[in-house]
């Protein structure tokens, strides 16, 4: 009834003259807040911007918007009260690392198929957009099976007729292997179709298909070869698991697909402050002016799209929000991951044949190691924004029985023996017990740290780029498929290409490159970029180094199996000894944050993430992961 007395008060206002038209005309009035599918898809601004937002939703676990993640298993504490439960949990859920997201596949297919329809579009335009989609889908389906295994491999848009039968929708899981084989196959259609423009880092590009080609064939070989070291880790009909025999097809594939970025010339490691390798490597991470390593990132450009990692890390004591910051402990683990630069793997010393080891300043503990320790981790002594940081704990009394005086906030003063004035006692950035934000493990984060003023207030934040491939990693991708073929002189090659970079000037020979300095080589150059964990499930090594054993770091670094699976810290202390030559030198303790109260372990069942329940419940089709029981 509304409807019939709208037409009819609309027909009295207009008119019985020509009024036809007029209604026809307010009726079929085109929307102007929206867009239709033939107006978009003429349209190549209107392309990207649909394109641009399947870029944002890339999967990533461990990137700048969720740096929380990097807290877990032991490369960093997480100095905050709220996340202290990353530290006291032993068992991982199966739930962990999922992801089914097909609606995003879904979301990429369409693009595809719209794409290929597109007749009114220039065909250059056509062809770089079906790339970019590609290598979207690619990167959606090597996500999907390095978290899952065998998925269902979806290349259209699955329709439902409304008949009450979905049986047509409900598809079971492919073999991993199959799925890799497509992923690597799509990487090689995209860079059929993408530009080979080294200064594009946000979009898909040659460089990028190849490298992402070379990372994700490395994954399958992996599996391949160290999946034998889980046997119960797998599936009937290959749903989960890779055989042995097909390993050095895929080392095959990964080392050429790298080799092809590395000949073209189009890259190189970053290498603008030589003098001074530390500095290098740290603002490797944060130089967006024509930096020629960086190949594919995501990009924060826009101040409303300004990303909090800089405001979430920032040393206390040189906070430009004093309501965080310091969040991120590198831990005592990762930080004697880096080699001497002799080549050799060892602790840092703090004691010898039972006294404390003294030292001059308090960076000198840290001297003669790869340069990659300081452009990873802030270290006492470090600085940052042109300041130094100011972490210690506190005095020593050697006069006393090597008793402690130290404070319980920051910067807190106390009177010292023989003194009549309070001094401070422990440093404005700590560490200090359970206080968060304080440096507990003695360590803060370096990498991906904007230096730019600003940038630590919550109002600005930083643009600093996620960094997803860089052509260091090509150049190890290389290093450990040429390993894995044999080919040791190869490995050594590039492998010593990345070391030098980091000031680890003597080369190893053919001889010298084992599994181990892979291993540690990719930990100690990729620590904080979403690559340690992967690694560490790709080789089955997370099972036996997160083995639910607890550790003291007597396992001298440099063994890709060790266990580490509490995390620790290295805190410095003053000597107070009026009068004697060693007052005001420095001493160092092994210390384990109160926080940390178990074990981390990893179960074969982690290996792969459970298929979610209801997934599980509306396709019969599908089966679930191993060992989840």
């Amino acid at each position: 009834m509304k409807k019939n007395y709208f037409f009819i008060i609309l027909l009295i206002v207009l008119g019985s003259a020509g009024c036809k038209n007029t209604v026809d005309s307010y009726l079929n009035k085109k929307p102007t807040d929206i867009l239709l599918s033939d107006q978009l898809w003429s349209d190549p601004s209107l392309v990207l911007s649909n394109l641009a937002s399947l870029y944002d939703r890339v999967p990533e676990y461990q990137e700048l918007d969720q740096y929380g993640n990097f807290a877990d298993f032991d490369l960093a504490f997480p100095s905050a009260y709220g996340d202290y439960w990353r530290v006291q949990n032993q068992y991982y859920d199966y739930n962990n690392w999922q992801n089914w997201d097909y609606d995003y596949v879904r979301a990429i297919n369409l693009f595809v198929q719209k794409d290929r329809l597109a007749d009114k579009l220039d065909n250059s335009d056509k062809i770089r957009f079906l790339g970019e989609a590609q290598f979207l889908r690619a990167n959606a389906y090597f996500d999907l099976v390095k978290r899952m295994g065998g998925v269902p491999l979806l290349l259209d848009t699955l329709q439902y007729d409304f008949n009450g039968d979905v049986a047509s929708l409900q598809h079971a899981r492919d073999p991993e292997a199959s799925v890799y084989d497509f992923v690597i196959s799509e990487f090689d259609s995209a860079a059929n179709n993408l530009p080979k423009d080294p200064s594009i880092k946000a979009r898909a590009t040659w460089g990028a298909a190849m490298a992402m080609k070379s990372r994700a064939a490395l994954y399958a070989a992996s599996i391949a070869k160290y999946g034998a070291t889980t046997p119960s880790v797998s599936l009937p009909n290959g749903i989960v698991g890779i055989p042995a025999s097909k390993a050095d097809h895929y080392y095959q594939i990964a080392l050429d697909a790298a080799q092809k970025v590395i000949n073209s010339n189009e890259y190189s490691l970053y290498m603008r402050y030589p003098n001074d390798l530390q500095k290098n490597f740290a603002q490797l991470f944060v130089d967006k002016n024509n930096n020629p390593e960086v190949i594919w990132v995501k990009d924060y450009k826009l101040k409303s799209r300004n990303e909090q990692f800089t405001v979430g890390n920032q040393p206390h004591s040189l906070t430009e929000d004093a309501a965080t910051g310091g969040f991120l402990n590198p831990s005592l683990n990762l930080a004697e991951s880096f080699e001497k630069l002799d080549n050799t793997f060892g602790p840092f010393k703090t004691d010898s044949a039972g006294n404390y080891v003294k030292y001059d300043n308090v960076g000198d503990i840290f001297k003669g190691r790869d340069a990659r320790l300081g452009g990873t981790i802030m270290l006492p002594g470090s600085t940052f924004r042109g300041s130094s940081l100011d972490i210690w704990a506190g005095y020593i009394l050697p006069q006393a029985n090597d008793s402690i005086i130290t404070g319980s906030d920051f910067g807190q003063q106390k009177v010292l023996p023989g003194q009549s004035v309070p001094s401070q006692v422990v440093g404005f950035d700590g560490p200090i017990d359970e206080l968060e934000h304080s440096a507990q493990t003695g360590f803060y984060i370096r990498k991906f740290m904007d230096p730019t003023p600003g940038a630590g207030d919550i109002g600005t934040g930083s643009n600093v780029w996620w960094i997803r491939m860089r052509y260091a990693e090509v150049l190890l991708n290389a290093a450990e498929s040429a390993f894995e073929l044999g080919q040791k002189d190869l490995a050594a090659q590039y492998l010593n290409e990345v070391r030098a970079r980091a000031g680890l000037t003597t080369p190893l020979t053919p001889d010298q490159v084992t599994f181990d300095r892979i291993v540690y080589n990719r930990k100690a150059e990729f620590a904080f970029e979403g690559q340690y964990f992967w690694d560490m499930k790709r080789w089955r090594l997370a099972d036996k180094v997160w083995n639910g054993g607890t550790t003291d770091l007597t396992t001298l670094p440099g063994k890709a199996d060790a266990p580490s699976t509490e995390m620790y810290g290295l805190w410095p202390y003053k000597i107070y000894d009026p009068g004697k030559s060693d007052n005001g030198k420095w001493i160092f303790k092994i210390v384990k944050p109160s926080a940390v109260t178990n074990a981390h372990q990893f179960r074969l069942g982690n290996y792969y993430s459970r298929i979610p329940d209801n997934v599980m419940a509306n396709n019969p089709k599908l089966i679930q992961n191993p060992d989840q029981q």
